[in-house]
């Protein structure tokens, strides 16, 4: 590919090839919203159960390394707003190949992803409504969101806003409920104090071991974070609406991550198995709440579709700037009315596909494709802090000016962060589970990278 051509496919994925029909209320709710993921309310049962109280102290670890990435995740998209974000970043800084095998892993990973957050929420459709085909549900919402995508980016941006008000409302509601109980305040409780903590085992009451566990499971219910930096390119005000989300990033974290486990861990026993199955119901029928079950499958309910709704974004437009910069097939590059329209519909269409697999093959190919993008979020984690190693050196030298956002103690939090993702994926040898996730996604990895760097050879397409 020639210079003209390098610089003409940049401009078809800078911000002006899609509209700026995001306002600031619409990123600022998308990134609060971001935070609060089902792995949360759900996922997290597992964690505490394999951690005991020491989970908390496995979601802070993980939560510093999350926010190391995103602040420099910040720094790049704050220079430059793209529509590819982070796989616009990387091809710049590292070359055409990294930034294929990044945006094609991060495209694959948002796919199954929305599968896997459809299959969730028509379970919960069918518990409510017994003798529905869950199958039905799963094409009503990937019908309704894929509608969604398709129209002007701003009602993608209002169905986020209230997803994420809903749900910033219901942690803020319980971390109160769950403060004042711990403080001896709320009528009709008692104060657990540190028995839960301290008691019950310890508050290692598994070792290591439990806690490692307890690590890669917080690790995980991180992801989707990065979407944001993406939706950053189609706001009215790209650089200072990314600098601003990613600025909020620690105390959004801190509380709604560390703060609801320090919570749940303090009021409820560790061990108890309601906890494995949903730790914020556990927490809130021991305060006396009622219908805390019911309460909270609405919630999880709620945080699924408004992933499904993000993922759906995430994935179309990631795909858009990759065949935009000549990384896919040209045929989805076209733009109507401000939407790749084609991209959503192609990445739906690969998200019901998904859906599909996990009822003809749940064992076989569906557990295949969930081990491949099982670790995904670790490459890409990877591929954004190279790619800020040599883009900040380029922007400290060429434009200093563009640096916004800033990350900390450059370069020295940056390899700290490498070094935090090694740890993270060396520790993931220890457990079965883990390890084929590992193997499966590094030889995706490797696949997507082999040809990234096989088409960067080719005549005319060298830059």
């Amino acid at each position: 590919m020639t210079d003209t051509e390098r610089r003409s496919a940049e401009q078809a994925v800078a911000p002006d090839a899609l509209t700026h029909g995001l306002k600031q209320r619409h990123l600022s709710m998308i990134a609060l919203g971001g935070v609060i993921g089902a792995g949360l309310f759900v996922g997290s049962g597992a964690g505490i159960a394999a951690a005991g109280p020491s989970i908390v102290l496995a979601y802070a670890a993980s939560g510093l390394l999350v926010m190391l990435v995103m602040r420099m995740l910040g720094e790049m998209s704050a220079a430059n707003p793209a529509s590819g974000s982070f796989s616009v970043h990387a091809e710049r800084a590292i070359g055409p190949w990294a930034g294929f095998t990044v945006g094609w892993i991060f495209w694959g990973l948002l796919c199954v992803a929305v599968a896997v957050e459809a299959i969730g929420a028509a379970d919960i459709m069918t518990s409510w409504f017994p003798g529905t085909e869950s199958w039905l549900w799963v094409a009503l919402f990937m019908l309704m969101f894929c509608g969604t995508n398709l129209t002007a980016v701003r009602n993608y941006g209002e169905y986020e806003f209230w997803f994420a008000l809903i749900k910033i409302v219901a942690i803020a509601a319980f971390l109160t409920l769950g403060v004042l109980a711990i403080a001896g305040l709320l009528p009709g409780t008692d104060s657990p104090g540190t028995s839960h903590l301290t008691g019950d085992g310890g508050f290692f009451p598994n070792g290591t071991d439990g806690l490692i566990v307890g690590l890669l499971a917080s690790v995980f219910a991180y992801g989707g974070l990065e979407t944001v930096t993406i939706a950053a390119a189609e706001s009215e005000n790209p650089v200072r609406g990314v600098a601003k989300a990613v600025r909020t990033a620690m105390w959004r974290i801190a509380l709604f991550y560390v703060g609801s486990m320090l919570v749940i861990v303090t009021l409820v026993p560790w061990h108890d198995k309601a906890v494995a199955g949903g730790p914020y119901a556990a927490a809130l029928d021991t305060l006396g709440v009622a219908g805390a079950g019911d309460v909270m499958d609405v919630v999880v309910l709620l945080a699924l579709l408004s992933a499904m709704n993000a993922n759906i974004y995430g994935a179309s437009r990631m795909s858009y700037s990759l065949v935009a910069r000549g990384e896919g097939p040209a045929l989805f590059a076209k733009v109507t009315g401000g939407v790749p329209r084609r991209t959503v519909l192609a990445s739906s269409f690969f998200g019901f596909c998904a859906v599909l697999l996990s009822y003809w093959w749940p064992d076989t190919v569906f557990s295949w494709l969930l081990n491949m993008v099982g670790a995904a979020v670790l490459v890409v984690w990877g591929f954004i802090a190279v790619a800020q190693l040599r883009t900040r050196r380029r922007l400290e030298r060429e434009s200093p000016e563009r640096l916004v956002v800033r990350m900390w103690a450059f370069p020295v939090l940056t390899w700290v962060a490498l070094a935090g993702m090694a740890a993270v994926l060396l520790l993931m040898l220890r457990e079965d589970d883990t390890r084929t996730q590992l193997f499966s996604t590094a030889g995706l990895a490797v696949a997507l990278s082999v040809v990234g760097i096989v088409r960067q050879r080719l005549p005319g397409r060298r830059s």
